[in-house]
């Protein structure tokens, strides 16, 4: 299995251990920057469209298995693919984000909690009943 990013997140979050755990929770506008190589992937992609975003958290302990959830000792040990913890074996993230302006390369969005420099993964549209 070969996985290649297609770009990197440019966000004021440099810091994981002060970033909003989800995007409900104070995350800030971010940029999507796509490698040039992706221009035509990315063509019909438009303001105030819903989006998913992969991208690999990178900064993550692949070796996690379990964790107290939101890092809360007072709540039990949950084994990760219960949760949404970024610490563990493959480290997918996964952003449900509206893109707010297109520019080139550039996508804006709103409420990205991944930190500045996190690599994309892929972009997905967000698919209503309609399909």
């Amino acid at each position: 299995m070969k996985l290649q990013p297609i770009g990197h997140v440019e966000s004021p979050l440099t810091d994981r251990s002060t970033a909003p755990k989800q995007a409900d929770e104070g995350a800030p506008e971010a940029l999507l920057v796509f490698a040039p190589e992706y221009a035509r992937a990315m063509r019909e992609l438009e303001e105030g469209q819903d989006v998913l975003v992969l991208t690999w958290l990178d900064r993550a302990d692949r070796s996690v298995l379990a964790v107290h959830p939101r890092s809360d000792q007072d709540r039990p040990e949950t084994g990760v693919f219960s949760t949404r913890s970024p610490d563990r074996p493959n480290p997918i993230g996964l952003h449900h984000v509206r893109i707010t302006a297109v520019d080139g390369l550039k996508i804006r969005v709103a409420h990205l909690e991944a930190i500045d420099g996190t690599p994309i993964v892929d972009v997905k549209p967000v698919l209503g009943p309609e399909r």
